[in-house]
């Protein structure tokens, strides 16, 4: 197949070209290249800027790509300023489980109704994160209706090569002693593991499926379950205080995740606590004290 992601060259993106590419597809990738990559002449290259809609129009208007895996479009004017453009018979959307208002346990994607809502073309900092990831799909629910779209819903993306360091925040302030304002430290929480959000993505491309599709590793874990764990490994308390910097995960509820639309589909993602000890470990020791 021919496949356009755009993006594709950080964090989770590249696990998704490498799966593609290990599939047999001819892939394309398009960023701004502002970071190289590593996939020599696997993959053509596309010079774009994502938030432009002239250069989108100049460089992608016009081609035709079985599937479109687009990483980076966070609102509305995202969406349609590639869709009124690119030809193509799927479009895979990078959404977020952001969207669902409020999470809660056993949270599914009927629990966002993206034809419910007031769809605002707007730009990426119109609104907080969560808010512009719903115009975004607002977009796609009520204006591209009749376009072949998955809009994948994932929690928060974890691993080694996680540019953000909000889980590494943790293991950094316990081993250093740094106090932490934490607001929801027993809260239970959903995380998909980097190199599975990537080759969920790929694995989508040739499904019969369309609509919203929730991907995250099966099981919760806390924010005590964690510091406790690096605790009992580094022999060090860590230091909760209100006047502590204030930890990523912050305002988070306690809430899960449903998979069953993409177990469904023949996908089964991996335990959480199969291997977020090992991420944990790699953490400890890769970050100085």
């Amino acid at each position: 197949m021919k496949i356009l992601v755009i993006g594709g060259t950080r964090f989770f993106g590249i696990h998704t070209v490498n799966a593609l590419l290990k599939q047999g597809h001819d892939v394309t990738i398009a960023t701004r290249w502002n970071t190289p990559d590593s996939y020599g002449d696997k993959v053509k290259r596309i010079s774009v800027e994502r938030t432009d809609a002239q250069s989108l129009k100049e460089q992608l208007g016009g081609n035709y790509y079985d599937v479109v895996i687009d990483k980076l479009a966070y609102c509305s004017k995202d969406i349609r300023n590639v869709l009124e453009v690119i030809d193509c018979g799927k479009y895979i959307h990078m959404s977020s489980t952001a969207v669902y208002n409020p999470k809660h346990m056993n949270t599914s994607e009927e629990d966002f109704d993206g034809g419910a809502g007031e769809l605002v073309w707007c730009d990426r900092d119109a609104y907080p994160y969560d808010e512009v990831k719903r115009q975004a799909e607002y977009a796609l629910w009520q204006q591209y209706q009749e376009r072949n779209w998955v809009a994948v819903r994932y929690p928060f993306v974890i691993g080694q090569d996680d540019y953000t360091k909000r889980l590494a925040f943790y293991v950094e302030h316990v081993k250093k002693g740094i106090p932490m304002n934490i607001d929801n430290i027993d809260a239970q929480m959903s995380f998909i593991r980097s190199d599975e959000a990537g080759e969920f993505m790929a694995f989508l491309v040739d499904k019969d499926f369309a609509g919203a599709i929730n991907g995250a590793s099966a099981g919760t874990i806390s924010i005590r379950e964690i510091l406790t764990y690096v605790e009992e490994k580094t022999g060090v308390k860590p230091i909760l205080s209100e006047r502590g910097e204030t930890a990523p995960y912050n305002g988070e509820p306690s809430y899960s995740i449903n998979t069953k639309k993409a177990e469904g589909l023949g996908y089964t993602f991996t335990e959480l606590k199969g291997w977020i000890y090992e991420l944990l470990d790699e953490y400890i020791e890769n970050i100085k004290e």
